[in-house]
């Protein structure tokens, strides 16, 4: 019987780190994606970008978002050069937010250490936020042809199974013999193209739930297929139970239609993002504006609740609109509260849920509930 990975390294096919690579290349040239817009042309610039968006993130998702981003910002200086509200602005809906955040600060420090461009030395482009070793390796082998092992989601997923390797991958050991794999099988040449297949592999046939085994060029030596464990590898995370937090927003609208927005904190959850005023209760999400004013002279009504899940917690959010019939009332001279127009909004870096929320609003004719603060 085979042991699974625990004190030992797992059972090895006989199939040779060649004809890995040589099986995994022809399929890749009749079934590959060749077309995908960060392939054309392949450029460190477009490959970095598309990789950063491409982390935990599914391909159709990301290509609308790409293919407007380089409309935009079509160079790393142009990035470089823009402010970091329009970077978010641009990436507002992909979430993940500290992608963005460090895109625009990598673009920065390659503009003042490497002269405007992305270094095509390993330890050097890994060294730089938000790109580590695997993205590292994505890039010099797509951009440059460089002979690195990559280790995203898809490639974890693809050795684990076909090398019947055990354990949560985001263990230490278990993580130290996936990059011994990745590195074992990655070829000198071609590597761009390799890199590209093992990743299509990973999201097209070798999927989380109903792998296309029978499609798979390497289904003769997977051990998972062989051993019927392609629903137990890889193995899942520990399932830890997940809080609920519980949320006030208040939407704060003036007799313009303008809306009132807070710039979210420079750490923490959707950082340096403008979101609204929030807070445990009303009270405390109104803290930003003269309350005395702002519920004497306005209409504030309760709207439905939503819910919104990050990885590590639930948010249950009771939105509140206050409709302000006067002059709103004054805020304090601060570069981070502002009234914005709703046709200003498109190009603000918000959070999705609030940017979906203020779409849903109901028009300003419609009666509200007088206040009883």
């Amino acid at each position: 019987m085979r042991v699974g990975f625990c004190l030992c390294f797992p059972f090895e096919p006989a199939i040779t780190m060649d004809s890995f690579a040589k099986y995994l290349l022809a399929w890749f040239d009749v079934h590959g994606r060749s077309n995908l817009p960060w392939q054309h042309p392949r450029t460190p610039y477009r490959v970095w970008l598309s990789e950063v968006m491409l982390q935990q993130t599914q391909v159709r998702t990301v290509i609308p978002y790409f293919e407007r981003f380089v409309l935009a910002l079509p160079t790393l200086i142009d990035l470089a050069n823009t402010p970091q509200d329009r970077v978010l602005g641009l990436w507002s809906g992909l979430g993940y937010y500290s992608r963005a955040r460090n895109l625009h600060r990598c673009a920065q420090m390659c503009v003042e250490q490497h002269n405007g461009e992305l270094p095509d030395a390993m330890e050097a482009l890994a060294a730089l936020p938000g790109i580590g070793r695997s993205t590292a390796a994505a890039i010099l082998a797509q951009a440059h042809d460089q002979s690195h092992a990559i280790l995203d989601g898809n490639v974890r997923r693809v050795l684990a199974r076909f090398h019947g390797l055990h354990g949560w991958p985001g263990q230490s050991a278990v993580q130290a013999e996936l990059w011994r794999l990745a590195e074992s099988h990655t070829p000198s040449r071609r590597v761009a193209d390799y890199t590209q297949a093992i990743m299509d592999l990973g999201a097209l046939v070798c999927t989380r739930s109903k792998p296309r085994c029978s499609e798979c060029p390497l289904s003769g030596d997977c051990v998972a297929r062989r051993e019927g464990l392609t629903a137990q590898l890889p193995q899942p995370k520990p399932q830890k139970k997940i809080p609920t937090r519980e949320l006030t927003m208040l939407i704060v609208r003036d007799h313009e239609g303008r809306i009132l927005l807070e710039r979210r904190p420079p750490t923490g959850v959707w950082a340096r993002l403008w979101s609204l005023p929030q807070g445990d209760s009303l009270e405390s999400a109104s803290q930003s504006l003269s309350a005395a004013h702002a519920f004497a002279n306005g209409r504030l009504s309760v709207l439905p609740e939503f819910a919104h899940a990050f990885s590590h917690y639930k948010l249950k959010v009771t939105p509140m609109l206050l409709q302000i019939e006067t002059p709103e009332p004054k805020i304090a001279d601060n570069p981070d509260r502002d009234w914005f127009a709703s046709h200003e909004l498109a190009e603000l870096g918000l959070p999705a849920p609030v940017r979906k929320l203020l779409a849903s609003l109901p028009p300003e004719t419609e009666p509200c509930e007088p206040s009883t603060a």
